[in-house]
């Protein structure tokens, strides 16, 4: 970690309040999305984790705690209750000097079907944050300072108003 610095200005906390404000936002966006295809957001994460994950054979157990940042045990019960949903399948030994003990994990097409209904106004999502970030913390784009605390700031409707619209949109005035 770098050494604390006092030369940090009100300007930069705001645009790192900015930051995790969006980012937040994006997280409850997620979470909306995932509820309105019948997951819970760990179950988002880990059906994207499985499909992400670059390995022929799909990832591991130990992997996917990995990805997901969470001890193997709570990945297996995640993994227990999206394969009892049809959404995912274990594969034993499998690929050359096949130890049974390794399991790699491979979605079904339903939890194919899940994903993919999902990613889609991910990807939108992200793209659209990736612009706002990069104007934020690009040195070389103005961003106007009206636009700094207050619009991090500004209040969400509870249950951030589920018409499937982005919700992240507020934090699309700050930097």
């Amino acid at each position: 970690m770098a050494p604390p610095s006092e030369d940090i200005t009100d300007r930069e906390y705001a645009k790192l309040l900015a930051f995790r404000v969006g980012v937040r936002r994006f997280l409850r966006w997620s979470e909306e999305r995932a509820a309105e295809v019948g997951l819970t957001a760990a179950q988002h994460q880990l059906l994207l984790a499985i499909r992400g994950h670059l390995g022929a054979l799909g990832p591991t157990i130990s992997e996917l705690a990995g990805y997901l940042c969470t001890r193997h045990h709570s990945v297996v019960q995640l993994i227990d209750r999206a394969e009892q949903l049809g959404l995912v399948t274990r594969n034993r030994g499998v690929g050359v000097g096949a130890d049974r003990r390794r399991v790699h994990l491979t979605l079904t097409e339903a939890g194919k079907r899940k994903l993919t209904q999902l990613s889609a106004t991910h990807l939108e999502e992200l793209r659209r944050l990736t612009s706002l970030i990069d104007s934020a913390f690009v040195p070389s784009v103005a961003v106007p300072e009206a636009s700094l605390p207050q619009a991090a700031l500004s209040p969400q409707p509870e249950g951030g108003g589920g018409d499937g619209g982005s919700q992240v949109a507020d934090a699309g005035s700050v930097p």
